[in-house]
């Protein structure tokens, strides 16, 4: 038994306890979120006058788990969770990487030539390229006053 001092007193329950326990609740937190099918990833979008920017926030996650689809107007990043493999020979004794299952979607406007987006995933982040038609493009110019 560790005795360790609180305000000059001992006492009986040990810091590494303490801890422990707080990172055991914290890590059941959310736990009933197992349940829903699927959660959101975090979104940036950005905008530059040829297209949007989306860069989809999924670390630890293989690229080839994700799924993107655009289809009717709508467009939709998805990843679901393989089942892992059970290994008699391998015990996990704590576990708190969580990867769960999200679904995006985003409603394409007649602007957004869908025909042409494009990804790319690297250091845990998705990006997408969602180029705007050519006819949907803001232009800039001056104009004369007469």
């Amino acid at each position: 038994m560790t005795l360790v001092k609180v305000n000059g007193n001992p006492t009986k329950k040990a810091y590494t306890n303490f801890f422990d326990e707080w990172l055991n609740e914290w890590s059941n937190f959310g736990k009933d979120d197992q349940n829903v099918p699927y959660s959101n990833a975090p979104v940036n979008i950005h905008e530059t006058k040829d297209a949007y920017h989306l860069e989809l926030n999924t670390p630890g996650v293989k690229k080839e788990d994700i799924k993107v689809q655009a289809e009717n107007g709508l467009l939709t990043i998805s990843y679901e969770q393989k089942e892992e493999t059970k290994n008699e020979d391998y015990k996990t004794i704590r576990r708190e990487f969580r990867y769960h299952n999200f679904k995006r979607s985003f409603t394409l406007s007649d602007k957004i030539d869908a025909d042409k987006i494009v990804g790319k995933y690297e250091d845990g982040i998705l990006k997408l390229f969602v180029p705007k038609k050519a006819e949907a493009q803001l232009s800039t110019r001056q104009i004369d006053i007469q």
